[in-house]
């Protein structure tokens, strides 16, 4: 069977920035914090530059590309960290600009986030930015009108939707694999199959990867689950899903995921320091046995090569 490649993908903020923390970390207050992101963000440029490329609309020459979305408070800091990104062949997208959850925001918020967000990614890269992943995957039934929102903003893409159960997101019934997103005739918003025809006329969204057992989602790329549970596990699921659902998986990650020496977050409570702290000496050399069982490329050129 034909290897497919999947889309790798890298949350680019700082451990101080995750919703766990926001308890005790207001937006007010992030200058404040030792900013890590410059030194992990390049850490894992570095380990992608080692990683030879499985796309062959590129060849073999060149490192493993991955889509790095981007927070517009980190590049509009440090810019140099968003054409560094560049610079390496990877593609930039959007996570927003402040790090809010969309359902604690009004629509005029979050649509003046995300303009100034790609507004300051555009400016620094010179090229139009087409792809969004919401903070905490924080589109959810109750805040579906935002796609409406960033098909409005000129996205073509967006990869926010996790069909798990989460006590902070969370869309379980949601379309296991890519879709496209429209407005049907009553102006509500639709999911449909991607499509020839929707690929021109319609936003398309990318879920984070889960895997089907017994009836249930179960989420296995990226994140704190990948932290979490053992790596064969991981491994198994991933599998399940290239070869079983013939489908490519989207994997997510954090640069301060490979960062164990990161400070620890005064105030917040056991369950956001365990949430966040499990497993952190352990994700690089995860990430790492990862790259090398997989094939990756970004979301793009993942949706060009194989859906």
């Amino acid at each position: 069977m034909k290897n497919r490649i999947n889309a790798l993908t890298i949350d680019v903020e700082d451990y101080f920035q995750v919703q766990a923390f926001s308890a005790v970390s207001k937006y007010e207050t992030w200058d404040n914090y030792e900013v890590r992101v410059e030194k992990n963000t390049n850490n894992i440029l570095e380990i992608l530059d080692g990683i030879p490329s499985h796309d062959p609309a590129h060849g073999s020459a060149i490192h493993c590309r991955a889509t790095f979305f981007v927070l517009g408070w980190v590049a509009e800091r440090y810019p140099h960290i968003v054409r560094a990104i560049k610079d390496a062949g990877h593609e930039i997208a959007s996570h927003g600009y402040a790090h809010q959850v969309i359902y604690n925001q009004t629509r005029d918020e979050f649509r003046k986030d995300i303009r100034r967000a790609k507004a300051v990614l555009q400016d620094i890269t010179g090229e139009e930015i087409i792809g969004y992943r919401a903070p905490s995957y924080s589109i959810t039934p109750k805040t579906l009108w935002a796609l409406e929102i960033l098909m409005e903003e000129g996205f073509h893409y967006d990869s926010s939707i996790f069909p798990v159960y989460h006590d902070i997101y969370g869309m379980p019934d949601a379309p296991r694999f890519p879709f496209a997103v429209s407005m049907d005739a009553e102006n509500r918003i639709a999911f449909t199959p991607i499509m020839a025809e929707a690929k021109r006329t319609a936003m398309l969204e990318f879920p984070i990867s889960t895997v089907k057992i017994l009836g249930t989602n179960i989420p296995v790329a990226g994140g704190g689950y990948f932290r979490l549970f053992p790596y064969q596990l991981i491994k198994y699921g991933l599998k399940r899903i290239n070869e079983v659902d013939k489908q490519p998986f989207i994997f997510y990650l954090h640069p301060w995921e490979c960062d164990p020496e990161q400070p620890k977050m005064k105030g917040a409570g056991l369950r956001p320091q365990f949430r966040h702290r499990i497993n952190l000496s352990k994700t690089q050399r995860r990430f790492q046995r990862l790259l090398g069982d997989f094939q990756f490329t970004t979301v793009l050129d993942m949706l060009s090569n194989h859906i």
